[in-house]
């Protein structure tokens, strides 16, 4: 569960089952009693239907809750840490670091830094496109240490700069606009 349409189809699901919850977070949801067996497969076959599963490998979960760390803070949060990644993750996760990052990568086949470096990169395509903020302000709001820094990773990650990003999505609106 990666978004908060996910929370509102888990919440649904479990009512419709009769099951209670204390909560329902993005990756998880707190049951407050035993679920017996056959509500476990009616929630996982109605989950299923609707693009979700349910998860009960330990390191799946541990996956899944590095995904939604690293989308929570990037897309979720208005205030980006100021403190590295790594060691972010690991007090959230209450994990060490390498051993998340290794899992990471051989699971998803990616590290969790490009991961979250592709991101940021949406995050800053997402700013752009609304363009409500310049990119001195964008850079400041997710913690680049510059605004070459951000066009450095712009362009590495894109292949194009931010400006002629935004010249794009410009010239397209235009010809949308005349057809």
């Amino acid at each position: 569960m990666v978004c908060i349409r996910c929370q509102m189809v888990v919440k649904s699901e479990l009512e419709k089952l009769g099951v209670h919850y204390t909560s329902v977070e993005l990756g998880e949801a707190e049951i407050k009693e035993d679920i017996s067996i056959k509500q476990l497969e009616n929630l996982s076959i109605a989950l299923k239907k609707t693009g979700l599963e349910l998860m009960d490998d330990q390191k799946s979960i541990l996956i899944e809750k590095i995904t939604i760390a690293i989308i929570d803070l990037v897309h979720y949060n208005e205030n980006q840490i100021k403190v590295n990644l790594s060691d972010h993750l690991s007090e959230k996760l209450h994990h060490n670091y390498t051993y998340l990052s290794n899992l990471f990568s051989e699971v998803k086949g990616t590290t969790i830094e490009h991961f979250y470096l592709t991101h940021k990169i949406e995050k800053v395509k997402e700013l752009l496109v609304y363009n409500e903020l310049n990119l001195t302000e964008i850079a400041y709001k997710l913690n680049y240490s510059s605004v070459g820094h951000l066009s450095n990773q712009f362009k590495k990650l894109t292949g194009l700069t931010p400006s002629h990003f935004k010249q794009l999505k410009h010239k397209r609106r235009g010809t949308l606009g005349k057809a």
